[in-house]
C-alpha cells in the first residue's frame, strides 16, 4: 500500500511527461454516442471516438460508480481525489459516497477536491498536489493549500464548434445557430464551477487572441504560476498559442496535454482550454 496517492476522474488529461512525474490513478467515466457506450480509459482510441461523435445524434456521459473510486482509495493510506465540478457532473458526489463508505471500515485519510472545473483545471491541480507531496507536506497542510489554490485557478476556453454543446444540452440550438451565422466565437470561462461567457468576438483568430489577452486581464503576476493547455486534436494550434503566451508572459512552466475522451466530448475537435 502506498503512503500517498492522487486519484482523479478521466477528465484529468495527462501527457506522457506528466504521467511520469505524477502518481495519479485515473477513474474512468462512461461516454455514450447514441446507444453505444465507451469507457474513457487508456484503451479508448480518441481520434476514432472524435470521428464517431461527428455522426452521432446524442452524446451523453455517466459518472464513475462509487465502487470504482473505492477500489482506488484502498491503494493508499492518504488519498487526494480530484473531480470534475460538482455543478457539471455527479462524479464528485459519487467520490464522496465512496470516501464515506471507506472511512466506515477503518482509519484512512481521504479528501475529495471539487475542482470547480474540468480538463486543464484538473491537470493543473494534480500537478500542484504532487508538488506538495514532493515537499513532504502533511495531509492537512496539503488539503488547506490546494483548497485555497482551487479558489484562485482561472480557466478560459475557445471552442471551434458548438455542436457537442448542443447535443448534450449545454447550449440551445438557436443560440448556436445565431452565433455561427454571425461568425461569433465566445471566449468562455469557469465561473464558480459553471460555464459562463467572458467575451464574444467575431472570427476564430480574434477569439484565440482574446484568449491570450484574458491572462493579463485576470492575472497580475505569472512568474510563479504554471499554465496548462488542453487541446482537442489540434496540437499545432496549441503549440502556436503556447509560443504566443511565452512571448507575452513569464509562466514558470507551461504544459500541453491532449484531450482524452471526456474532455473531447465537451471540447470537440479544435477546442483549446487554458488553466493557470
Amino acid at each position: 500500500m502506498k503512503d500517498k496517492l492522487i486519484v482523479a476522474d478521466s477528465c484529468c488529461d495527462l501527457s506522457c511527461e506528466l504521467k511520469e512525474k505524477l502518481d495519479v490513478e485515473i477513474v474512468p467515466l462512461t461516454l455514450q454516442l447514441d446507444d453505444v457506450d465507451y469507457l474513457d480509459d487508456e484503451n479508448l482510441n480518441v481520434k476514432d471516438y472524435i470521428e464517431k461523435m461527428k455522426n452521432s445524434s446524442t452524446i451523453k456521459t455517466a459518472a464513475p460508480s462509487p465502487k470504482l473510486f473505492m477500489d482506488r482509495f484502498e491503494m493508499a493510506k492518504e488519498v487526494f481525489c480530484i473531480t470534475l465540478s460538482s455543478k457539471l457532473s455527479a462524479t464528485h458526489s459519487n467520490a464522496v459516497l465512496a470516501k464515506n463508505y471507506i472511512l466506515e471500515k477503518g482509519e484512512k485519510l481521504i479528501h475529495i477536491f471539487d475542482t470547480k472545473g474540468a480538463a486543464s483545471t484538473e491537470t493543473l491541480i494534480a500537478i500542484k498536489i504532487q508538488e506538495c507531496i514532493n515537499k513532504k507536506m502533511h495531509f492537512n497542510e496539503i488539503v488547506d493549500f490546494i483548497e485555497k489554490y482551487i479558489s484562485e485557478v482561472k480557466t478560459f476556453f475557445v471552442l471551434e464548434s458548438l455542436d457537442n454543446l448542443i447535443k448534450n444540452g449545454r447550449i440551445s440550438k438557436f443560440k448556436a445557430m445565431l452565433a455561427t451565422a454571425l461568425s461569433i466565437k465566445p471566449i468562455m470561462y469557469g465561473n464558480d464551477g459553471e460555464i459562463d461567457i467572458y467575451k464574444k468576438v467575431r472570427g476564430l483568430k480574434k477569439a484565440y487572441s482574446e484568449l491570450i489577452n484574458s491572462i493579463a486581464e485576470n492575472c497580475s503576476d505569472t512568474r510563479d504560476k504554471i499554465l496548462v493547455i488542453t487541446h482537442c486534436n489540434c496540437l499545432e494550434r496549441a503549440k502556436e498559442i503556447k509560443n504566443k503566451i511565452v512571448e507575452k508572459y513569464n509562466f514558470k512552466e507551461i504544459f500541453i496535454v491532449s484531450a482524452k475522451g471526456l474532455s473531447s466530448t465537451y471540447e470537440n475537435e479544435g477546442g483549446i482550454i487554458i488553466s493557470y
